[in-house]
C-alpha cells in the first residue's frame, strides 16, 4: 500500500468518525431517557433498590458510550461473548480434565480461548503445558515463601508432573486452588504422548532451574534481564515450538525465533505490571533492570512518584524501545507457520503485545493503574485476524501509532524510531498490506439493531412485576 493510499484511507476514516460522532448523543440521549424509565418503574422508592439501579444505569450507560464510540466494535465482542460460552461448553467429562480446562479458564480467559483453535491432542498437550507453568510460577511469585523452601521445589517441580499425589500450599484465589488440587494436572499429564511429556517435562525443569537461579539474583544488566526472560518466557517460546513440531504440523522453529516470541510477550507484561509488582505484599517484586532504569531513578519505586513523572516517563519510552527489539524475529516466526489453528493461537498474543506496547509508550498512567487495550479492541484482534496479511497490517498501524507517540526530545527517540522504522519496513516489504480481511457486517446496522433491541429490553423490562 503506498503513502498516498494510506493517507486517503486516514482521512476516510476520520470522516467516517465523524459521521458516526455527530449520531452518539442523540443515540445515548434516547437510550438514556428510556433507561431513567426503566430505573423509575423498576425501582419503587426503594433506596436499596434505587442505589444499586443508579450503578447499574451508568455502568450500562459507560458500556453503551463506549460501543457507540467506538460502533466497530460491537459485532466482535457479540462474537466474543459467543466464543467464551462456546469455551465453557466444551469441558470435557474427565474429573482430571474437566478440572485442567476450568482452571485454564479461570486462571487465563484470554488464553483458554485462543488454545480452542486447537485440534484436540494438541490442544490438550499445551493445556497441560500451560497449567505446570503456570503452577511453577505460583511458586516463584508468592514472596512468603522462604527462599529455602522456595528454591528446591523451583528446581525439581519437573519430576513432580509425574507425582500423582504431589501438591503445594501457596498462592491466592486460583492459583490456591490449582496448586492444592495439582494432582489432577499430573494424572492429565501423564494421559499425553510421550513425545508431549518429554517436551514438557525438559522445559520445566529448565525454566524451575532459571527462575531459582533469579530467587537469589538481582535483574542488574540488560543481559540479565534478557536471561530471566528467557527463562520465565523465551523457554515458553521453545517449549511451545516443541509440541507444534511433535504434532507433526509445523517444522520445528529456531531457538532463536521461539524465544523472541516468548520475550516478546513477556518484556510487555513487565512493562504494563510496573505498578502492581512494585506494590507486591509483602516484597516488592522488580524486574526492570538496573541498568537501564538506574539513568532516570536512585530507586525502581521511585518511578510512582509524581515529582519523577518526566523521568519515569522517559525511562518507560526505554523499555518498550528495548522490548520493541524482538518484534522483527516475532514477524519471522509467525510468517513460517503452516497450520492455521496454530498461526492464530500464535499471532493474537503478539498483535495484542504490540497494542499494549503502543498505549503504553509514553504513558504515566503505567506508574498510576492499569494500561491496557480496551475490550472492544480485543475482540477486534481476535475476530480480525485470520492471514499472515492481518498480523502485518496490526504490526504496521501499531508501529505508526507508537511512532506518532514519540517525543525527539526523548533520550531515547532515535533509537525507537530506528526500530519502528524497521518494523515498518518488514511490513511493507511484505507486499500484503493491502490484502487484510475486510468485516463482512456494516456496523452502523448493528448499532441500530443494538439501539432498537435496548430500547425494546427496557419496555419490556418495566412491564414485569418486582
Amino acid at each position: 500500500m503506498n503513502q498516498t493510499n494510506i493517507v486517503e484511507e486516514s482521512e476516510q476514516n476520520v470522516v467516517k468518525e465523524e459521521r458516526v460522532e455527530k449520531h452518539i448523543h442523540t443515540h445515548v440521549t434516547i437510550v438514556r431517557t428510556i433507561y431513567i424509565q426503566y430505573i423509575k418503574l423498576t425501582t419503587r422508592n426503594s433506596f436499596i433498590n434505587s442505589h444499586y439501579q443508579s450503578n447499574h444505569y451508568e455502568k450500562k450507560m459507560g458500556s453503551l458510550r463506549a460501543i457507540l464510540s467506538n460502533p466497530d466494535d460491537l459485532y466482535p465482542l457479540l462474537k466474543l461473548k459467543m466464543a467464551v460460552r462456546h469455551a465453557d461448553k466444551q469441558i470435557p467429562p474427565e474429573p482430571q480434565w474437566g478440572f485442567c480446562y476450568t482452571m485454564l479458564h479461570k486462571v487465563s480467559r484470554s488464553f483458554a480461548l485462543v488454545i480452542q483453535q486447537l485440534d484436540t491432542d494438541l490442544r490438550d498437550a499445551v493445556c497441560i503445558f500451560y497449567l505446570v507453568l503456570r503452577a511453577l510460577d505460583t511458586v516463584e511469585d508468592d514472596t512468603s515463601i522462604a527462599t529455602e523452601v522456595k528454591v528446591p521445589i523451583l528446581m525439581a517441580f519437573h519430576q513432580h508432573v509425574y507425582d500423582r499425589e504431589w501438591h503445594f500450599s501457596c498462592g491466592t484465589k486460583d492459583y490456591k486452588v490449582l496448586m492444592d488440587e495439582y494432582h489432577h494436572v499430573s494424572t492429565a499429564f501423564l494421559e499425553l504422548g510421550r513425545s508431549y511429556q518429554e517436551a514438557i517435562e525438559e522445559i520445566t525443569m529448565r525454566m524451575g532451574a532459571g527462575m531459582a537461579k533469579f530467587i537469589c539474583k538481582e535483574v542488574e544488566t540488560v543481559g540479565d534481564y534478557d536471561e530471566y526472560c528467557h527463562y520465565v518466557a523465551g523457554l515458553v517460546g521453545l517449549g511451545l515450538s516443541k509440541l507444534f513440531h511433535a504434532s507433526g504440523k509445523e517444522d520445528l522453529a529456531s531457538d532463536a525465533l521461539s524465544n523472541s516470541m516468548g520475550l516478546f510477550l513477556q518484556k510487555t507484561n513487565i512493562i504494563r505490571d510496573y505498578l502492581e509488582d512494585i506494590n507486591e505484599i509483602p516484597k516488592s517484586r522488580m524486574f526492570w533492570p538496573r541498568q537501564i532504569w538506574s539513568k532516570y531513578v536512585n530507586r525502581l519505586e521511585d518511578l510512582k512518584d509524581e515529582e519523577n513523572s518526566v523521568k519515569a516517563v522517559q525511562c518507560l519510552n526505554d523499555m518498550v524501545t528495548n522490548a520493541l527489539t524482538h518484534a522483527e524475529d516475532c514477524l519471522t516466526y509467525m510468517a513460517a507457520l503452516r497450520d492455521p489453528a496454530i498461526f492464530r493461537f500464535c499471532v493474537i498474543p503478539q498483535i495484542m503485545a504490540i497494542g499494549t506496547l503502543a498505549l503504553c509508550y509514553n504513558n504515566i498512567q503505567v506508574f498510576r493503574g492499569v494500561v491496557k487495550m480496551r475490550r472492544g479492541l480485543t475482540a477486534r484482534v481476535i475476530h480480525g485476524t485470520k492471514t499472515m496479511s492481518d498480523v502485518y497490517g496490526a504490526f504496521y498501524d501499531f508501529s505508526r501509532m507508537l511512532k506518532s507517540k514519540v517525543d525527539d526530545n526523548d533520550p531515547n527517540a532515535r533509537k525507537t524510531k530506528d526500530q519502528l522504522e524497521a518494523i515498518l519496513k518488514t511490513c511493507r516489504e511484505s507486499g500484503t498490506l493491502n490484502e487484510r480481511s475486510k468485516p463482512k457486517y456494516n456496523s452502523t446496522s448493528i448499532i441500530v439493531i443494538f439501539i432498537v433491541l435496548t430500547v425494546l429490553l427496557a419496555c419490556l423490562s418495566s412491564t414485569r412485576p418486582i
